[in-house]
């Protein structure tokens, strides 16, 4: 091997001198040294020693989507049944997890398990209509999971196809060339497998599961003429430890990846409990949450349908279809209802904005800015879903795990421009109704900052007194302030009492000619307005505020609760504080003068400020 300025000064590199790790599969050293010694004239294309170790780290983010592989196998293959077991096996302080696949589709003859069993040996390879591809899944999830695993297949009762592959024996073997093993006949399933298939798991509950048979000769007929069973033992690289989180998290995304199925009647299971379909969209008439009590509204609107065709890659003449659709929750519906339902029952702040539906399987969801689908307040009340079959895996990036997409530039600027007005249209309405539901919900309500403000008098010597005559006209005076400083949605009564309960009242007045605030001191209670037509409002204010509303909408998903507009409130404190002080000094012999002082210091840097926003 020639020298290379990071090899130069050591040794060189020699059979003797493999310089491998310790986990390193011995057979592969082996098998490393006789080439490069020449004993062995053909070198393979792939090592497979080490090729089989390395597809252990293909990359699934999590234990979920790889499992989603095998179901994708069943429905591909004609399953209308599909079972997922994650079984604890020992005693609980040292327990191992066995993941099981079962499925009831047509099953594989002895050489067609043989080709299965090999890399990108596949019935359907590259084929753009169904939900397999390449020819590897089936191994790659499997062995993200464990370090072994073995298949069970048949096309009539009782006569069963069975085979495994394990890494640990690929690894030890000296073999210049690796072959697929031989499937082996049996005639009944293995004790541990039948065990997993007739006995009820740890979770869930007894009640929420439905066994496929209760003892092994009702499982026999149960199984059917056809089907195939993918066993994972001892799987040593599961997303979560505990079967109960195993479980949930199956069951919460296979129920939304696998919809379109489930509404057709596909009948899956997670430790025997039956998957029911959720809707990110709100729009399937047999989904989860038409089942919610009591709720209202239990649809979503479609707002626009639009087929847009995309060069299947970039500069190409060759077009194939996307079907982009718009929908808009029920805001005004489900705006009021409690959290709970928000969050576990309806799920709306998950990050669900853009479905991703390949051939009627989903493979990705999540914020697309690019398209005017941020993670933000008012997208959480709407949806946009785009359908599309496998001509367009190279436009839209579809990865070959399926477990995520990465658009071109070029599929979302199309998709960006025809959608970009609906989309801005539906996230105005959105922004109104949830502005007026703030405003509804601190109806009678001392706003953050009032209220911090006023606690903090208390460590002040110079708090604000009444004199004597203020006192006598107070409750007069405050109910007339009521009337003119009432909120959206409040009663005289309620902004009566909302303004005796604070010192601090802050509000909004829209003029052009006025400075960006203006203070006033009537009855012991300092009223900051705010000029919302300044450009200091809607440059920093109102991006603050609305930051406000998607900040307590985000922390409504179950996330650590949050202090509700921190930046919003420390601008109005600066503010409020300021005007502390001003009607502090304004309370000398020389008021007027101050006054007339202070006035025209904001006028002169309220202008200032808006010719620096605006022309700087």
């Amino acid at each position: 091997m020639p020298r290379t300025s990071e090899n130069a000064g050591q040794e060189p590199v020699t059979a003797d001198t493999l310089d491998w790790g310790q986990n390193a599969p011995e057979g592969g050293r082996s098998v490393v040294r006789r080439i490069m010694k020449e004993e062995i004239g053909t070198v393979p294309m792939f090592l497979g020693q080490t090729f089989v170790k390395s597809l252990r780290d293909v990359g699934y983010t999590n234990t979920i989507t790889a499992v989603c592989e095998h179901v994708d196998n069943a429905v591909q293959w004609g399953a209308k049944e599909i079972r997922v077991y994650f079984r604890q096996n020992g005693l609980k302080s040292n327990s191992q997890t066995d993941v099981i696949v079962w499925d009831n589709g047509d099953g594989m003859d002895r050489d067609v398990l043989r080709v299965a069993m090999s890399f990108g040996g596949s019935m359907v390879y590259d084929r753009r209509k169904g939900i397999g591809r390449y020819g590897v899944g089936m191994k790659t999830a499997a062995l993200s999971m464990g370090p072994a695993f073995e298949v069970y297949t048949w096309q009539e009762p009782g006569a069963i196809y069975a085979t495994e592959l394990d890494t640990v024996e690929i690894g030890n073997s000296r073999s210049s060339i690796i072959e697929v093993p031989d499937p082996h006949f049996e005639t009944e399933l293995p004790p541990e497998i039948v065990a997993a298939l007739t006995e009820y798991m740890t979770y869930p509950k007894r009640d929420k599961q439905h066994l496929i048979a209760e003892d092994e000769e009702d499982l026999v007929e149960r199984l059917g003429s056809s089907g195939t069973i993918v066993y994972i033992p001892r799987c040593d690289r599961l997303s979560f430890k505990l079967v109960q989180t195993l479980c949930d998290h199956a069951t919460r995304d296979m129920a939304r990846v696998y919809r379109r199925q489930l509404a057709k009647g596909l009948r899956l299971f997670v430790n025997n409990r039956l998957v029911e379909a959720f809707d990110p969209t709100y729009w399937m008439p047999k989904a989860r949450h038409t089942k919610i009590p009591n709720l209202k509204s239990t649809r979503s609107r479609l707002i626009q349908h639009w087929t847009i065709p995309i060069p299947v890659e970039a500069d190409s003449k060759i077009t194939a279809p996307a079907s982009v659709r718009l929908y808009a929750l029920p805001i005004e519906d489900w705006q009021p209802l409690p959290p709970k339902v928000h969050n576990n029952d309806l799920r709306v702040f998950d990050p669900h904005q853009v479905s991703f539906v390949r051939n009627e399987r989903e493979v990705d969801i999540r914020p697309v800015p690019e398209i005017g689908m941020p993670r933000h307040a008012e997208t959480h009340w709407m949806r946009v879903q785009i359908d599309f079959d496998g001509r367009l895996d190279e436009a839209l990036g579809v990865a070959m795990t399926k477990q995520g997409v990465r658009p071109k530039q070029y599929a979302l600027e199309l998709i960006h421009h025809e959608i970009a007005e609906a989309i801005r249209s539906v996230r105005n309405h959105n922004k109104k109704v949830m502005a007026d539901g703030r405003r509804s919900r601190s109806t009678g309500k001392l706003a953050e900052a009032e209220r911090r403000a006023r606690n903090a008098d208390a460590f002040r010597d110079d708090s604000f007194a009444l004199t004597e005559e203020e006192e006598a006209e107070l409750d007069r005076e405050l109910r007339a302030m009521a009337v003119l400083l009432k909120r959206f949605g409040e009663t005289e009564d309620q902004a009566y009492e909302r303004i005796k309960a604070s010192r601090y009242i802050v509000t909004t007045k829209h003029d052009d000619h006025w400075p960006f605030y203006a203070l006033d001191y009537r009855c012991g209670r300092i009223v900051l307005t705010i000029n919302t037509a300044h450009p200091f409002y809607t440059r920093l204010y109102q991006p603050l505020a609305e930051l406000e509303g998607e900040d307590r909408d985000a922390a409504d998903n179950g996330s650590e609760p949050i202090q509700d507009g921190e930046l919003l409130v420390a601008l109005q404190l600066m503010l409020l504080s300021l005007a502390a002080a001003q009607t502090r000094l304004m309370r000398g012999s020389d008021r007027n003068k101050v006054e007339d002082l202070f006035r025209d210091l904001q006028r002169d840097w309220s202008e200032t400020l808006k010719k620096q926003l605006e022309f700087g």
